[in-house]
């Protein structure tokens, strides 16, 4: 268990992370599909997210632009992005996140975003971190499966001195040899060390990189163990991609989580993230 998590901060829609409070959840499937595909997911997750008292946040790609072959899906594309999170905003009155590639992203983006996302391989592009920052809003930087975690302390005072405070790093896995991941728990502490709230990517975390030939891998059923591993961490955030039905999805189908069964992980997860706040809370006093 942790000693600590980040400072208590004010959030999206009124909610607070760090401290004691509950950790939030950003999921959605992992690209757009279709409109069909992101109304369904959003309005279970809304469902099950206000039953159990999670802020919540809808995310999926619009480009996944770092895919291994040329020949598989990467999503609509920004302009049929956009009008898809704009749908998803308006309906359901929902934060939203997507990943961004190029700072040539960001404007068509800033009045329907909530969270800026860097994907892990771009983690130390400074200007897409910057001028992300500078809208702002939230930004959400994955950790790169090659960087150290205390390297992220350039990454916070990069958004710092773009004159933003909000700032998130999210754990997704270090490289472990040639095709494989591994979750480094002491990556946890040692950003709250640096005041950093952190998410826990319990879906790529999951992944084995091109160890499926020209896609990657991965290992769904190592999801619940590891994302179990971090709450007990004290993380402030969870990040799942989910989808009806994995098998068919046309990103990541061997690590995005069963829609059907997300509720019963949260809810188990609820009462460990509850318990192990507390009991930080109460080391700390």
């Amino acid at each position: 268990m942790s000693d600590k998590t980040a400072q208590e901060r004010d959030f999206l829609n009124g909610t607070k992370i760090g401290g004691s409070n509950p950790f939030f959840l950003i999921a959605g499937p992992c690209v757009m599909e279709n409109k069909d595909l992101l109304e369904r997911v959003c309005a279970e997750m809304i469902e099950i997210c206000a039953e159990l008292k999670i802020p919540y946040v809808f995310k999926s790609s619009f480009d996944k632009a770092n895919r291994s072959s040329v020949h598989s899906y990467r999503g609509p594309g920004l302009e049929e992005g956009v009008k898809n999170l704009e749908f998803i905003k308006k309906k359901f009155n929902v934060p939203v996140l997507t990943d961004i590639h190029e700072t040539s992203h960001i404007a068509p983006l800033k009045d329907v975003l909530d969270i800026y996302q860097i994907p892990a391989f771009l983690c130390r592009q400074t200007d897409l971190i910057a001028e992300s920052a500078k809208t702002g809003k939230w930004v959400n930087v994955k950790k790169g499966q090659f960087l150290a975690p205390q390297d992220c302390r350039h990454i916070k005072t990069k958004i710092q001195e773009s004159g933003s405070e909000k700032y998130i790093v999210t754990e997704r896995g270090s490289s472990f040899g040639y095709g494989n991941l591994v979750f480094d728990g002491r990556t946890v502490p040692i950003l709250h060390g640096y005041d950093i709230p952190v998410v826990f990517d319990a879906t790529h975390s999951a992944q084995l990189p091109g160890a499926a030939g020209n896609i990657t891998g991965g290992q769904r059923e190592f999801i619940p163990s590891m994302v179990r591993s971090a709450v007990a961490l004290g993380i402030e955030g969870i990040f799942m991609e989910v989808h009806p039905d994995p098998a068919k999805a046309l990103s990541d189908a061997t690590t995005q989580y069963p829609l059907s069964e997300v509720k019963s992980l949260l809810k188990e997860l609820i009462g460990l993230d509850r318990y192990v706040k507390q009991e930080i809370l109460n080391r700390n006093n």
